[in-house]
């Protein structure tokens, strides 16, 4: 993973930290002024859900985005972790967005399913939600009768 994703029109950037916890790699780098963003490779599970969150929330300035499409196992206890993560980044005004893999998909299928997490599609994706560049909602009209 020399590398991390990189939005639209930047270089490429080494990881700022890199970790590697029970079966799991993280690895955290600064893009944009405010923003950083967490990678994991591997699987989340008991044995390092809750390092994961931790690590992301001490690499964190004001916005991050977490890429868990390198994941390719998903336990319930990294679910449990996304949550905390979720409380914890509400409580100190930390805007942030998860790119899910097909493994974090299943799970939040599952565990989220009115989708309550803020997801993206891809990095790139996040970032722009992290600019507010979101994808207009869908509006309810009135049937004239």
């Amino acid at each position: 993973m020399p590398y991390l994703t990189q939005p639209t029109n930047t270089q490429p950037t080494l990881p700022d930290e890199q970790t590697i916890c029970h079966t799991a790699r993280f690895a955290a780098a600064a893009q944009q002024p405010s923003t950083t963003v967490v990678t994991a490779h591997g699987e989340l599970d008991a044995a390092n859900a809750q390092h994961f969150a931790d690590f992301a929330l001490r690499h964190t300035q004001q916005q991050l985005v977490l890429d868990l499409t390198g994941v390719e196992f998903f336990g319930t206890a990294g679910f449990s972790a996304l949550h905390t993560l979720n409380v914890r980044c509400a409580g100190a005004d930390i805007a942030w967005v998860l790119v899910p893999g097909s493994a974090v998909s299943r799970l939040l299928r599952i565990c989220d399913p009115d989708a309550t997490l803020p997801c993206a599609d891809s990095v790139e994706a996040a970032f722009a939600a992290l600019r507010g560049e979101e994808r207009p909602l869908l509006q309810l009209v009135a049937e004239s009768g």
